[in-house]
């Protein structure tokens, strides 16, 4: 995982700004909210579906293992890609580990690691930013 931020790039002139407090049942309506932006974006649905699964991990981490639910999601269009971050209120790094095949979590990380062009995240005063990145693949296209 890295531990910087992908370079910074003009970012589309309406990126996606959500200050929220993680729960559960908002994590739905903002994968939709995200989902629709990056189909107006042009994204293909595998991008899309990508996306979801992004920011439904982002969000579950902080619900399992930050005490402070506040946090803010972002999506921007920087060129060929997407960026999704999310800050979170607690300096304690992710990791990604190989998943216990049996268990029923864990895998969400490592997933994202393995479908995205880049994951990490980047330590700030008050706590860190957990990023990915996924390319704009066009619909059609993917």
């Amino acid at each position: 995982m890295e531990t910087e931020s992908p370079a910074e790039a003009s970012p589309s002139p309406r990126p996606f700004r959500r200050e929220v407090k993680a729960h559960a049942e908002r994590a739905g309506a903002l994968r939709e909210e995200v989902a629709s932006l990056v189909r107006e974006w042009g994204g293909c649905p595998d991008t899309v579906a990508l996306v979801r699964l992004g920011v439904s991990e982002l969000i579950t981490n902080v619900l399992k293992h930050v005490e402070d639910p506040r946090c803010r999601l972002e999506v921007h269009h920087l060129g060929s890609e997407i960026r999704v971050r999310l800050f979170d209120r607690s300096r304690e790094v992710p990791a990604v580990t190989v998943p216990a095949w049996d268990a029923e979590g864990g895998r969400g990380l490592w997933l994202l690691r393995d479908m995205t062009t880049g994951l990490g995240y980047t330590c700030v005063p008050g706590g860190k930013w957990v990023w990915f990145t996924v390319r704009l693949e066009p619909a059609g296209q993917a």
